[in-house]
């Protein structure tokens, strides 16, 4: 199979339960950074404010992942820490309801942490 060149056909090439979870990711980094951009970068879709990249995530046979993981206070902490995988990886298994909302809030941090202003 050939490797994806857009997001589009990356998700296109996921399995249904992942297909499914990482539509919704999508959509609520959109809504989160509206007017970032997509792409694909290491083989998976990849997200950039102002032209940097910020952040990236991925589908999996059992989970599904959003890479890095951004800092933040206690509270942040303690809610990210279920789902931390190695240091830069937070992985949401597929069996288990996803939390999108944390997944949105992760996303306006690393933009936040790592985007130009």
């Amino acid at each position: 199979m050939a490797e994806p060149q857009t997001v589009d056909e990356y998700l296109a090439a996921q399995p249904a339960p992942a297909r499914e979870a990482l539509e919704r990711v999508r959509a609520t980094i959109r809504a989160a950074l509206p007017g970032a951009s997509e792409t694909i970068s290491y083989q998976i879709p990849a997200v950039a404010v102002n032209g940097t990249t910020v952040m990236y995530f991925a589908g999996w046979k059992n989970f599904v992942s959003v890479y890095p993981v951004p800092s933040g206070d206690d509270g942040f902490q303690q809610a990210i820490a279920p789902y931390l995988a190695g240091k830069g990886t937070l992985k949401f298994p597929l069996r288990q309801p996803i939390p999108y909302d944390l997944i949105g809030d992760v996303a306006v941090r690393l933009a936040a942490q790592r985007a130009p202003r």
